[in-house]
Order: C-alpha cells, then sequence, then structure tokens
C-alpha cells in the first residue's frame, strides 16, 4: 500500500530539510523524483543521493514566487516523465520575526504569495495532468503554527493556516476527480529552517518538555507521514490536516 512505483512526484524546497526527506523516501518508495528549489546547485547533492540508492530523479530550479518557473517545473516534469501523479507543496519563506504588529505590508505581502499564492497556482498547474491520467494526490505542508496563536511567526502561521483551507477546499472541488488533497501541519522540526529554537539549549529543553514524546521531531518523522499522504495506504483520505508534532498541541 505504500508503493510508488511508477509514480512521478514533484516536491518543492526539496534540497534540505524535510523537502529532501521526502524526496528521499519517495524514492525509495520507487517513485521517480522532481527534486527542486531556487539553486539547481542545492539540489545536486540530494539528487546524487538518490541515484547511487538506485532511484530516478529530476533536477528542475524553481523560484516558486515566480508563476512563469511554477509553469516551468511542471512542463519540464511532464517533458520527461509524461505525467504528474503526487505533488508535495514544501517550500515556504519565514522573513520576520517578531509581533504583528511591526510587521510591514511588503514583509506581509511577501509570506501571502509565497506561501498560500504559489501553492494555489502549483495545484493548478498540476490539475488537468492528475486528471487526463485518472488521479493523484497533493500534499500541502502546512504548521501546527497555522493551527494555534504565537506572538512572533504570526504572519507565517496565517499563511499556513490559509493554506490548510485550500487543502479543504480543492479536496472538495477535486475529489469527483480523484484528486486527493491534505495538509501535513508538523511541530518543531530539527532543520535549518527553526535552526534558532532547536540550537538554543533553554529553548530547546522547553520545547522537549511541552512534547509528550519528550523530542523535537526530525525531517524524517514528517518525510513517513507524508509516505502515507502520497500513497494507496490513505486512499480514503481527502481534505484533512494531519497533525505530526510528538503530540505538542494535545498537551
Amino acid at each position: 500500500m505504500f508503493d510508488l512505483k511508477n509514480k512521478v512526484a514533484i516536491i518543492t524546497g526539496s534540497s534540505r530539510g524535510i523537502g529532501r526527506a521526502i524526496a528521499e523516501i519517495y524514492a525509495q518508495a520507487g517513485a521517480k523524483v522532481v527534486v527542486s528549489s531556487r539553486s539547481e546547485e542545492a539540489c545536486a547533492p540530494v539528487a546524487e543521493a538518490i541515484r547511487d540508492a538506485g532511484g530516478e530523479v529530476l533536477v528542475v530550479p524553481c523560484h516558486i514566487g515566480k508563476k512563469d518557473a511554477l509553469e516551468t517545473l511542471v512542463s519540464e516534469t511532464v517533458k520527461a516523465w509524461g505525467r504528474v501523479d503526487i505533488l508535495v507543496c514544501n517550500a515556504a519563506i519565514n522573513p520576520v520575526y517578531g509581533p504583528m504588529s511591526s510587521l510591514t505590508d511588503d514583509a506581509f505581502d511577501k509570506i501571502m504569495a509565497t506561501n498560500v499564492r504559489s501553492t494555489f497556482q502549483l495545484c493548478n498547474l498540476v490539475q488537468p495532468h492528475m486528471v487526463a491520467q485518472g488521479g493523484g494526490a497533493i500534499v500541502i505542508l502546512s504548521s501546527i503554527a497555522g493551527l494555534r496563536g504565537n506572538a512572533v511567526i504570526g504572519a507565517y502561521g496565517m499563511s499556513k493556516a490559509a493554506e490548510a483551507a485550500l487543502a479543504r477546499n480543492l479536496a472538495v472541488e477535486w475529489g469527483p476527480k480523484n484528486i486527493r488533497v491534505n495538509a501535513l501541519a508538523p511541530g518543531l522540526i530539527k532543520t535549518d529552517f527553526a535552526r534558532a529554537l532547536w540550537e538554543d539549549p533553554e529553548r530547546l529543553a522547553q520545547a522537549e518538555g511541552q512534547t509528550p514524546l519528550r523530542r523535537i521531531g526530525t525531517p524524517e518523522d514528517i518525510a513517513g507521514t507524508a509516505l502515507f499522504l502520497a500513497s494507496d495506504a490513505s486512499a480514503y483520505v481527502t481534505g484533512q490536516t494531519i497533525v505530526a508534532d510528538g503530540g505538542e498541541t494535545i498537551r
């Protein structure tokens, strides 16, 4: 049920962290994987690791904030492999840290355009291909920041709540075409994105103490859940926000 053989998967922001872990586990499950980030050079080590492990991989650089780059990402995938079965919208930004009262209009617009609009656009770009082949699966990376308030990353949390809402709406619209759309909301994960939190011993101890599993997550923890959402193991799951946070939000 977790076999992705002959499936083609696009994963944005997959040069490192959660995106890389998802790309690698999908390749291990048999998928042909499209690794993408702004820089081709940044993707090269991931592609090499996947090929060395016997997987099939294509590198397509993409600045998700530019629609023409998103169009190229999809067209190059279809040109190479003829289809798109799985889309993982993982790439996102959080350029500010502080109260929303100090957030500039430009910063707000940048967060929403990069995290929400690009996901909306990319989903719409792959949809015709999924319809033509009889279905597909889309996984949108949300966050527990989109499920509760936060005093320092409020706009980021708003964008992640919007992505979860996007997943619900697309699931309703595209379900009759056999396209499943789900959101995946990680907790604190040991990535460069959250380095400021887990490299601080005091903050790390606090985070671990607030989490029932008494540890922060790893990219592989999220990749396993993403594999579930992309595979036939979740064939009757759509429109959901699956939380993978070690139990932090239920404490």
